[in-house]
């Protein structure tokens, strides 16, 4: 059976426009439909569900951003390209905002229709080949925020559930970027003074002559513009949890004050001469090499060697990279729970380039890149060509998205007017007398194809979902894949698929009916 066409439906008040875009999209080969008004075409999109729409701005009745909300309502994986006479700002940023693909101004050039249906029609491809969502956990499951299933975030997990139980102060160490807040928090929110207060202060990001201030109080006079008591974080803290980010930038005389908190249990205002008992624990993280600037006499020893009771370190993203897929999916549950993007998943080619990247800025570069990607995607699945150019690399790990921008690097446009009133189109002349002629061949747009990714970065991908789903053996799973898409490939024929498979026939069909599968 012959694969069906690819479906386009155009949406227009004006017949001359629905004529001529019906002619230039049918030299494609492609199965061009037609409705007169927002109100038909949302009616055509609900009985036939076509794989692109072309959409005009303008019409009598329902208006095209009314009409792009309904059909995307309908279908959020609908692609829909607005048709407009003018490119306003206002034009493109509602298109945009309400889901559009992208837009095209009148009067049109064939060969831009043409490279626009055909980047629609591969996304299109992309979007549903990425398959149905499948949650690797739910939200529940992700309560601390700490994701990974990788060995080295297990020894972590452990080590969080060791130390709750005590009030031991605890080193966090790691490069920036790899969480240790969320261990930090994570150890407050499981021990005995959860119901008390932790405060969080970042050392780096506080002058060295106001740190002590923030940190233990300050009485009023006791320095220029102090024209009033303050409390210092220590004291609101009592009873609580203090979380000394960034500790290895802290200053030695303020080093000094804190190994004093940490032995006697005990405090000092700035400029005042009470001694304050408090109650604090004390956990401290740095993305320094402490050892390294204890040596450099930058780091007290001894205050080091009270932070650094129990140690836990945060491993890099790029020595745990199986943990990818999960902390994507986390994100993503986030922000659709936020209600900032629609987007589920991420198409199989996209993760493959997500698993290849080195991830310098860890864990937060790639909360980063999914919330930068999904806000720009248009359906639910983030693909390739959804990443950011960086992380993609220099040769581009994906085909160019061609916008109405972009498709003015196609040939020369053949444009016969130089404006077009709203709603207007130079239009082909049609014939009165006899039916038109075929239009002539149009050449396809020269726009740059997709670098492939290596077979191993695919077979990288590949083994780590299936080492992560665990539902059966990994070569049965890879098996019937592998059987399904060559037989899909050569529409059910068996011979050509034994020869591409390198198997007889007999065989091939043993291995069909063993695994389930239908011709």
């Amino acid at each position: 059976m012959a694969a069906a066409k690819p479906s386009i439906l155009v949406i227009d008040d004006d017949s001359e426009i629905r004529y001529s875009l019906s002619r230039v999209l049918s030299s494609r080969d492609y199965a061009v439909t037609t409705a007169a008004s927002g109100e038909d075409g949302i009616a055509a999109v609900k009985k036939s569900l076509p794989d692109v729409v072309f959409l005009d701005i303008r019409m009598g009745g329902m208006g095209g951003i009314e009409a792009l909300q309904h059909i995307r309502s309908i279908n959020p994986r609908q692609l829909v390209i607005l048709m407009t006479a003018f490119g306003t700002a206002q034009t493109a940023i509602e298109a945009m905002k309400y889901g559009a693909f992208d837009y095209i101004m009148k009067p049109f050039d064939p060969q831009k229709v043409l490279a626009l249906a055909e980047n629609a029609l591969k996304t299109y491809a992309d979007l549903h080949a990425a398959g149905e969502y499948q949650p690797s956990l739910n939200t529940e499951d992700y309560k601390e925020g700490i994701v990974g299933g990788s060995a080295a975030m297990q020894q972590v997990f452990k080590t969080i559930g060791q130390v709750t139980a005590s009030d031991v102060t605890v080193m966090i160490t790691g490069e920036s970027g790899t969480g240790k807040e969320l261990v930090a928090r994570s150890i407050y929110k499981h021990s005995h003074r959860a119901a008390r207060p932790f405060i969080a202060v970042n050392c780096a990001a506080i002058p060295d002559n106001l740190i002590e201030s923030e940190l233990f109080g300050h009485e009023k006079g006791s320095f220029t513009g102090a024209t009033g008591q303050r409390i210092g974080r220590f004291e609101l803290c009592d009873g609580g949890t203090i979380f000394l980010d960034e500790i290895g930038d802290m200053a030695l005389a303020t080093q000094t004050k804190i190994l004093r908190v940490l032995q006697e249990g005990e405090i000092q205002r700035v400029g005042g001469t009470e001694t304050i008992k408090v109650d604090v624990r004390v956990l401290a993280a740095t993305n320094k090499d402490l050892e390294e600037i204890v040596k450099a006499r930058s780091f007290r020893e001894d205050l080091y060697y009270r932070l650094n009771v129990v140690r836990i370190n945060m491993p890099p993203l790029r020595e745990r990279s199986e943990d990818i897929p999960q902390i994507v999916d986390y994100v993503l549950q986030t922000l659709q729970k936020q209600k900032k993007t629609r987007v589920k998943k991420v198409a199989a080619e996209a993760m493959a380039v997500l698993l290849r990247h080195k991830w310098p800025g860890n864990v937060r570069e790639l909360e980063n890149v999914i919330y930068r990607s999904a806000i720009i995607a248009q359906g639910d699945a983030i693909l390739v060509k959804n990443l950011p150019a960086e992380i993609r690399g220099p040769a581009g790990a994906a085909g160019p998205s061609l916008s109405a921008a972009a498709a003015d690097r196609a040939p020369a446009p053949d444009v016969t007017s130089a404006e077009a009133p709203a709603e207007t189109v130079e239009p082909e002349a049609r014939p009165e007398a006899k039916p038109a002629a075929p239009a002539p061949p149009i050449p396809a747009p020269s726009v740059p194809g997709p670098s492939l990714l290596t077979l191993q970065d695919a077979l990288d991908f590949v083994y780590a979902r299936l080492k992560a789903e665990g539902t059966e053996p990994v070569l049965e799973r890879l098996e019937r894949e592998m059987i399904g898409r060559v037989l899909k490939d050569e529409h059910g024929n068996l011979v050509r698929a034994s020869e591409r498979l390198g198997m007889t026939r007999t065989t091939l069909r043993k291995r069909i009916d063993a695994l389930g599968l239908k011709v």
